[in-house]
């Protein structure tokens, strides 16, 4: 039976759309809830509650706004299991990956409240005798349109801190996962009391979704937009918001590479290898999607992937704790699969594990053999798919890995801390770890890519930056004379 929803929750109240649209379970294709289907109206009622509670918002003292916050993040963590139970039945996820989201959700808006109590600018040196000060202040009305990969963590990061400051949000979750991407956060906000028009959530279908983000782009509220989604749609964005002279920040796709040393620890390689390339299917943003290997270890490092990749387990995460590898959000994202999968197959590459597609189920697929004529080496995934390739050298290595339009994560791994600092400064990423999968984040951390993957940062300060301006204020002390003849 389809879940009943409030509606759309704008300035602290729920009103329905015109219509509504199906919200599909992704494992089998029934219907999860009915949404409402906002238009570019509903959009810009939305901004506009949101304007109207900025200036109140904002005049907060920071310790209320992140006393908010912390109520917030108690709410998700009394909810977490109904919440593990929405991620599986509408996002199609893992149980251990609803149970990692959910607790990693609450520390997102601990962090947003922290950052209250941090330093929010400087004291400069000035010739002329001025207190010269740089500080920074809340923008106005943010929108922020989230994914539906990983929709708390991702919609969480996107809104905790650019709240803290003293912003008001308008957010649009992908039409995938409207509730947890979306709705969800407005019950939660409802129930911790925020006050109204701070936070509105509008859904809608992938059929209103280019009106409805015009509105959240161009609206003159709009001071700011965050975008976490598609390298494709994150381009249009940024492009509209610069038309428009709009702070931006978009994190968006990647062709991660994990680069396997030849004096790397075998057991924390391979482990590192499956959990990058099959977490959530290979749908994350930072996913493995090229594992590179030493041609020393090739073949032993292949033999042990292979042998600890075959003991996933493929099914609908709803019905079974134990299956690790869900479904792919939609028939459309299972195309591309399909599409990357048969073109490395016809130019020449072996499938040494897996390559069957049941609906939206892919089984985790291994190969080798393949080429950088090949689809699967140049385009992003999003699917539990991975080739092996081998390598000679370090700067090889490099060259492979840094073959790509993104650049967003990367894992090296080896023994030797040295070997693989040097490694990963050559690297052409926002972010790499040493002995680590590329699939990393952290609430307090500087977390964006480079290249095709984005502009901006989320996490930490550089969320408080990225969702303020910075203003250069000065107090005259020094007597700065004007020449005489003013």
């Amino acid at each position: 039976m389809a879940r009943v929803l409030e509606g759309m929750y704008i300035g602290g109240g729920w009103s329905n759309a015109a219509k509504t649209f199906d919200d599909l379970n992704p494992s089998d294709g029934s219907v999860w809830a009915r949404v409402p289907d906002a238009g570019r109206e509903d959009a810009r009622q939305a901004i506009e509650a949101a304007q109207a509670a900025f200036a109140e918002w904002s005049a907060l003292p920071y310790t209320e706004r992140s006393h908010y916050m912390l109520k917030v993040a108690e709410i998700f963590e009394k909810r977490q299991m109904d919440i593990v139970e929405a991620l599986q039945g509408e996002g199609g996820g893992w149980f251990g990956k609803g149970m990692f989201e959910t607790g990693y959700v609450p520390e997102i808006f601990h962090a947003a409240a922290a950052a209250n109590y941090t330093a929010i600018g400087e004291v400069l040196p000035s010739e002329h005798g001025k207190v010269s000060m740089a500080v920074r202040r809340a923008m106005g009305v943010v929108t922020v349109i989230s994914p539906w990969n990983f929709p708390i963590l991702l919609t969480a990061r996107g809104i905790a801190f650019a709240l803290a400051a003293g912003n008001t949000v308008v957010l649009k979750p992908s039409e995938e996962t409207p509730y947890t991407g979306g709705l969800l956060f407005a019950e939660i906000f409802e129930e911790a009391g925020v006050p109204k028009g701070v936070l509105n959530v509008v859904t809608c279908s992938r059929d209103n979704v280019a009106a409805v983000g015009d509105e959240l782009i161009e609206n003159p509220y709009v001071k700011g937009i965050s975008f976490t989604g598609s390298t494709a749609i994150g381009r249009q964005i940024a492009a509209k918001a610069g038309a428009h002279l709009k702070k931006c920040c978009v994190e968006l796709g990647g062709k991660d590479s994990l680069i396997v040393c030849d004096d790397a620890e075998m057991e924390r390689a391979t482990q590192a290898a499956n959990f990058g390339s099959f977490m959530h299917q290979g749908q994350i943003c930072m996913s493995v999607e090229k594992v590179l290997v030493h041609e020393k270890i090739f073949d032993e490092f292949l033999e042990k992937f292979v042998a600890r990749a075959a003991k996933l387990k493929v099914g609908d995460p709803g019905k079974d704790k134990g299956n690790i590898i869900g479904p792919l959000i939609n028939d459309k994202q299972v195309g591309k699969v399909r599409e990357q999968l048969e073109d490395a197959i016809a130019k020449g590459a072996k499938v040494v594990l897996g390559g069957g597609i049941n609906g939206r189920f892919v089984e985790p697929t291994i190969l080798t053999g393949v080429t950088p004529e090949m689809k699967l080496y140049q385009e992003e995934t999003f699917g539990p798919v991975v080739p092996v390739i081998p390598f000679a050298t370090d700067a090889e290595a490099i060259a492979i890995a840094n073959d790509t339009e993104y650049g967003l994560s990367a894992g090296v791994m080896t023994q030797d801390e040295q070997r693989g600092l040097a490694i990963v400064n050559r690297l052409e990423t926002g972010n790499c770890h040493v002995n680590c999968s590329s699939v990393n984040d952290e609430p307090n951390v500087p977390f964006g890519g480079v290249k095709a993957s984005g502009l901006g940062k989320h996490g930490g300060r550089w969320s408080t930056e990225t969702f303020t301006e910075t203003r250069w204020i000065t107090l005259e002390r020094g007597g700065r004379p004007f020449p005489p003849m003013f």
